[in-house]
């Protein structure tokens, strides 16, 4: 079956590179989601954002306390009454469990939207991710017993854990117990395979009981852009100097090393290229049978540039570029090699840390808002 699939997505290629084809596509990310095996999903589960990247081809989407707040800054005019009304019918809540119902409110919303796809692609798209409090990234059970709660919000929900130490552990609980992961706060070879390693513990429990896993639809995130932002902060503090365009190529490279990884080892989870900051955190993986989850203003970006639709996923990253980093970035050489992290040190990361506490701020800036709503301020 494989092979049959593979057969096909190379004829679908040669006639787009062939010449006189009349085949004509709505953009860039329109013909990938098409002509290759690598889907799109939208970083965002805004209604309006998911509803254009659906129009390109979009599989699958995102909410998270950030999303969320982001969704009620642009709608507030919307989400207001809506909120006003849970504050009436959950009296005794405080703001912080009425933004975590918005959260929910959301998720199910989006999740509708996507449920044809999750029909039609039998579980392995048509999902909609949804990330547990950054709060609970000590606390397995508390990680745990938060997805199962997502989990049973729609059928097409997919939980966001971070790969963490903690995290990780999770993950594999979590996924014996039928919850499709997307594993977030990762940046690293080592953790990517952590996260593989617990998703496939997870999945063989469940076989080994005869429970079902054939509409699970596990991804591993890596945030490539975020890696890159972490590459420039070490610069900025050792003054370093390197040739310019060297530092986007960081989670490029760890990606694609990850990808080769993936297929050696037939794990059964796909990679997922999130935190976009330059146009190859798209194009580098195109052909690759992975997802790109770009936000929906840099989907519009790409469709509106002239970059090509090519496979370039097994295009290597150039040995100058790899010998710099590896030359100048302890902390690249860390993230590139396959036991470059123990557990507790993916954990204090550097691009983990500052995740983490951008993620747990957005958290209490969500709350304020929710603050405001249930407790005006006098005139």
């Amino acid at each position: 079956m494989q092979i049959k699939q593979n057969m096909a997505y190379a004829m679908m290629e040669r006639n787009m590179s062939g010449t006189g084809t009349a085949t004509k596509w709505k953009s860039p990310l329109h013909q990938m989601t098409q002509t290759t095996r690598t889907v799109l999903w939208n970083d965002s589960a805004a209604i309006d954002e998911l509803t254009y990247s659906m129009e390109h081809g979009c599989v699958g989407a995102t909410c998270n306390p950030v999303i969320v707040l982001d969704v009620l800054k642009k709608s507030m005019e919307v989400w207001k009454p809506e909120i006003k009304k849970l504050v009436e019918q959950m009296p005794s809540a405080t703001e912080d469990q009425i933004a975590w119902k918005v959260v929910d409110l959301l998720s199910i919303k989006a999740a509708a939207l996507l449920k044809p796809e999750f029909d039609k692609h039998k579980g392995r798209n048509g999902r909609l991710s949804v990330q547990t409090d950054p709060r609970y990234w000590r606390s397995k059970d508390a990680l745990v017993e938060q997805a199962e709660h997502f989990h049973g919000l729609a059928p097409n929900i997919i939980v966001k854990i971070p790969a963490t130490a903690v995290g990780i552990e999770a993950m594999e609980e979590a996924t014996y117990r039928g919850v499709s992961i997307n594993a977030t706060v990762s940046f690293t070879l080592p953790q990517a395979l952590a996260v593989a390693e617990a998703i496939e513990r997870g999945l063989k429990r469940r076989e080994k009981e005869g429970k079902p896993i054939s509409e699970m639809g596990p991804v591993c995130t890596i945030m490539v852009g975020r890696l890159d932002d972490w590459m420039r902060t070490v610069t900025a503090k050792q003054g370093l100097i390197v040739d310019p365009g060297i530092l986007e190529w960081a989670g490029v490279a760890v990606f694609k090393k990850a990808y080769g990884i993936f297929r050696q080892r037939g794990y059964r989870l796909r990679l997922l290229s999130a935190a976009f900051r330059n146009h190859m955190h798209w194009s580098e993986f195109i052909g690759g049978d992975v997802v790109i989850s770009p936000p929906c203003s840099w989907q519009k970006r790409i469709n509106a540039s002239d970059v090509t639709c090519e496979n370039r996923m097994d295009k290597p990253v150039e040995p100058r570029i790899l010998d710099a980093l590896i030359k100048h970035y302890p902390d690249f050489v860390r993230a590139y090699s396959e036991d470059g992290l123990t557990p507790d040190e993916m954990t204090t990361y550097g691009s983990t840390v500052a995740t983490l506490r951008q993620f747990l701020n957005a958290g209490a800036e969500l709350n304020a808002v929710i603050r405001d709503i249930m407790i005006p301020a006098a005139n």
